[in-house]
């Protein structure tokens, strides 16, 4: 399915992950459909990203910028118009499940907020005036977490509730621009980083046992290009009347009841 994505320029805060992460992949698969990422990131390595595609016949722009400053971030998105006269999109993808509790300190709890929150609030207002432009489209990644919770991460799990309800005050706000806002909510994705997580864990076999156990479907983990393949077709013309909404790649993790899966 050709997702009419060629030459849009999509702007991707926190696409700058490990190889493999959700960011990275998403990228990987903007350029597969000949889309133009526009990675935003603290983390160097983007600049490798982006002389990859560019050496291999696609076009990426790196900016290396700490999105929790807002000048710095601010100066990040000028940067992309500069460049190229536009933006057609933006991918909020910053996350950090940070394990900032009640315990921690003031100073923790907000540095928190601002990166996995106020990071999005940032990113958009500054790119408003290109999507107002080009009819955009914004799509934030968020989490099971901001729903469910998870126990011991107060500033991640307010910061991605926070998300969900930003994605549908903007969707009301920019109904009459004509600008589409979604989320895509994950839950148990199998990630680099994931992988560190849980090796830190005593008996990381097991308890990554019992957690793809309690997947539904198919007792397994979502893949970043399951992540990434819906992304790409929600921020496409394909998806042109889907706003507001909360779209949950996660093998039914969240919504199914796990007390009725049947142990065999």
């Amino acid at each position: 399915m050709d997702l009419n994505l060629k030459g849009k320029v999509i702007l991707v805060s926190g696409g700058a992950g490990l190889e493999g992460s959700i960011g990275h992949t998403i990228i990987k698969s903007l350029v597969s459909e000949g889309a133009i990422p526009a990675i935003i990131d603290i983390n160097a390595r983007g600049q490798l990203y982006a002389d990859h595609i560019n050496n291999n016949g696609g076009d990426a722009y790196f900016v290396k910028s700490d999105v929790t400053d807002p000048i710095d971030l601010g100066q990040a998105v000028h940067k992309i118009v500069s460049k190229y006269g536009k933006i057609d999109a933006v991918i909020n993808n910053v996350g950090v499940n940070d394990g900032v509790g009640i315990e921690a300190s003031y100073d923790e709890f907000m540095g928190s907020l601002k990166l996995n929150m106020v990071s999005y609030w940032l990113t958009v207002k500054y790119a408003l005036p290109e999507l107002r432009k080009s009819k955009g489209v914004i799509l934030n990644i968020g989490s099971k977490v901001g729903l469910t919770g998870q126990g011991g991460t107060s500033a991640y799990a307010a910061s991605k509730g926070g998300v969900l309800a930003l994605t549908r005050e903007w969707a009301l706000d920019l109904l009459k621009d004509e600008i589409r806002v979604n989320a895509i909510v994950i839950a148990e994705c199998w990630t680099p980083s994931y992988d560190a997580w849980i090796k830190t864990i005593p008996n990381s076999e097991s308890k990554l046992e019992s957690i793809v156990k309690k997947i539904p479907f198919q007792n397994r983990m979502t893949t970043p290009a399951e992540i990434a393949n819906t992304v790409l077709f929600v921020i496409s013309e394909k998806s042109s009347h889907t706003t507001g909404q909360f779209i949950f790649v996660d093998g039914g993790y969240v919504h199914l009841d796990r007390a009725l899966l049947s142990a065999e």
